[in-house]
């Protein structure tokens, strides 16, 4: 059912979808017995989540399509190693034969993808390699890494029957091979030096230059064609879109609790974690129970500040509850079981939900502040002149004619509320934080409509 329910909210926004995932080649001729069906999609992004969603979708049409043969087209300058390292097990798993057409690039990431397919051909002038792990700065990582991708291309490269070698000296720029690579350089071919070591089956420049090498003359290409809501799925499981979701949803909440009331930060908020937690939930790494650990943590919060004044148990599990549901909801995971690879995913996962929530808390204060100061907003503010002839009397002259006088705080001040001074209540803010509603207060000073207090000792 919830499946269903997060399927519906994509198509709401995908509007009408391209009709099928992939579509039959205007120039192809009709299926035969004797031909030949070729299945082809491209990779010419990052190698990142949205990556791996089309590649199982590729697969899995080549199979209903009943392919003899997959051909990927690939120009890319790598991307997220444990999304490299899913699309290299499945292919290395696929049934029908899968073919690597280098069309220029296959760098890094590119070049884990490239040595798990059966064969490998290349554009001329396109090259191979350079997989060393690096952050998203271009720094190399800790050895921790390097070894799990050395061990990675190894057992791929034999897998395939090519030099695990050759493989290895890709990753890492102590591998010295005699008239290969020298020390301290990281590997990368040429086409004609990856077809001269046995890592390429030669140059083509297209791929039905390819299918003729082969020496395929009846044959039918299928080519991958994504409807547009897959391509709103792809886009939303894209890291970067994860954070500036979640970004919203913490945004949202914080400028809900601020001014209480069913309006556009909660709406924002809302709108938000659908976005977020749909296309996971449809791809399977949201579970029922991770989502729900998210919804508990918002109650919790909620609780904490409507129902408990103060910030104590309840918010603090509700906070701890909420990052717990954001980042399980990123990884593939069986409950709390993670594999090597779902591990790493766990700790990247985890900061990029710590930074996306630190970055919006510090835009939502700053915001906040500026936000009826500024000539773009300045149309929520009042403005109009009200004349001292006209009856209406100063504002500045009613609020400090209040300073030094006690009274009582008629709400929570975190730290804007109420207080009521002689009988009369005033928006006020605390100069030290949170009060206690009922709490007695001192008045300080005030800003613009806004008296400022102090809490008295008791």
């Amino acid at each position: 059912m919830m499946k269903k329910f997060a399927y519906f909210i994509l198509l709401l926004l995908a509007g009408s979808a391209s009709p099928g995932i992939a579509q039959q080649n205007s120039d192809s001729t009709l299926q035969t017995t004797d031909e030949t069906i070729v299945y082809v999609f491209e990779i010419r992004e990052q190698i990142a989540p949205p990556i791996w969603r089309k590649t199982k979708m590729a697969l899995t049409e080549a199979r209903d399509k009943q392919a003899d043969l997959i051909i990927i087209d690939m120009n890319t300058y790598g991307g997220m190693v444990e999304s490299a390292d899913s699309i290299r097990t499945a292919l290395m798993q696929s049934d029908i034969p899968v073919y690597m057409f280098i069309n220029n690039n296959a760098a890094s990431a590119g070049a884990l993808i490239s040595i798990a397919c059966d064969s490998i051909y290349m554009r001329p002038g396109g090259n191979i390699g350079a997989a060393t792990v690096v952050n998203q700065s271009g720094e190399k990582m800790p050895d921790k890494y390097q070894s799990y991708m050395r061990s990675t291309m190894r057992s791929t490269a034999e897998a395939q029957g090519r030099d695990p070698k050759i493989a290895e000296a890709m990753v890492d720029e102590r591998v010295v091979i005699e008239g290969i690579t020298k020390e301290g350089e990281v590997l990368t071919f040429t086409s004609r030096e990856a077809m001269n070591h046995g890592f390429s089956e030669g140059e083509r420049s297209s791929v039905k230059d390819i299918l003729n090498q082969l020496n395929i003359e009846d044959y039918t290409i299928i080519r991958q064609q994504l409807t547009t809501t897959d391509k709103i799925i792809s886009f939303l499981i894209s890291p970067f879109v994860n954070g500036i979701l979640i970004m919203i949803i913490i945004g949202g909440l914080y400028f809900e609790l601020q001014s209480p009331g069913l309006g556009f930060p909660s709406a924002a908020a809302v709108v938000a974690a659908l976005l977020y937690f749909a296309p996971l939930y449809l791809e399977g790494l949201a579970a029922n129970w991770e989502i729900l650990i998210f919804i508990a943590g918002v109650i919790l919060v909620a609780i904490e500040i409507f129902a408990l004044p103060g910030f104590g148990i309840a918010g603090g599990a509700g906070v701890l509850l909420i990052i717990t549901g954001l980042t399980l909801s990123m990884v593939d995971n069986i409950g709390f079981r993670f594999t090597l690879g779902s591990l790493d995913n766990l700790v990247k996962a985890f900061f990029t939900v710590i930074t996306a929530m630190m970055l919006s808390l510090v835009g939502s204060i700053y915001l906040g502040k500026r936000m009826f100061t500024t000539h773009a907003f300045g149309h929520l503010a009042l403005d109009a002149v009200r004349a001292k002839d006209e009856g209406y009397t100063s504002v500045d002259a009613a609020y400090s004619s209040v300073i030094g006088k006690e009274g009582e705080a008629v709400t929570v001040l975190r730290p804007s509320g109420k207080v009521e001074i002689d009988d009369e209540t005033y928006d006020a803010y605390s100069d030290a934080g949170y009060i206690e509603k009922g709490t007695p207060v001192k008045v300080i000073g005030y800003t613009n409509t806004q008296l400022k207090v102090r809490k008295l000792s008791s």
